[in-house]
């Protein structure tokens, strides 16, 4: 079994129903402090482990997930925490690649375009460096570092590459129908 507990941080009575419909615990509500649209992952996380704390109950390793971490699998975790627990590394986030080369993007002033890094305009996109972005589906981490810290990204962070197929920030509409999309691919390629 990988987690000891599965817990979910909440501040609404009805998705703390159905979490423990699911087998979760919900061993406290969320704070309005960490319930609205500006609380950041770190200060929900830094409440939870405080809060169990207070109840006597630590924990030397941690994962958050994401609610709306749709493409994620049992597999990808446990490959997750085995690459942490046999590093030296205070956490592990999942990335994936951008699907174009940031280096040679555009900014918009006064309605016309513009190469946020003109020195990079005659270069091709594939000589360029790879960049990559979080996958927003999970984090693991060493809970004592975190703690001194407040900070999942460290110099001892380690990286699970995805594939872009696997991965879908949820933000809007658009984001919501290609998690859709991918969902359905993600599900065909496994049956």
């Amino acid at each position: 079994m990988l987690f000891e507990e599965v817990m979910v941080s909440t501040d609404d009575e009805e998705i703390a129903r159905v979490a423990k419909t699911f087998g979760a615990v919900v061993p406290f509500m969320r704070s309005k402090e960490t319930s609205n649209d500006f609380s950041t992952t770190a200060e929900v996380m830094i409440e939870v482990l405080k809060d169990y704390k207070q109840k006597g109950c630590e924990f030397d390793m941690a994962c958050c997930i994401y609610p709306t971490a749709s493409l994620m699998t049992s597999a990808r975790l446990k490959k997750a925490y085995e690459l942490l627990v046999n590093s030296d590394a205070s956490s592990l986030i999942p990335i994936t690649k951008f699907s174009s080369s940031i280096w040679r993007s555009f900014k918009i002033e006064d309605n016309k375009i513009g190469f946020i890094w003109p020195e990079n305009a005659l270069k091709r996109t594939q000589d360029l460096p790879a960049a990559y972005h979080d996958c927003g589906q999970f984090y693991f981490f060493r809970v004592n570092e975190f703690l001194n810290t407040k900070s999942i990204l460290h110099d001892t962070t380690i990286a699970l590459e995805l594939p872009e197929t696997e991965v879908q920030d949820i933000d809007n509409e658009d984001d919501w129908r290609l998690a859709e999309f991918k969902y359905e691919f993600f599900m065909s390629d496994k049956r």
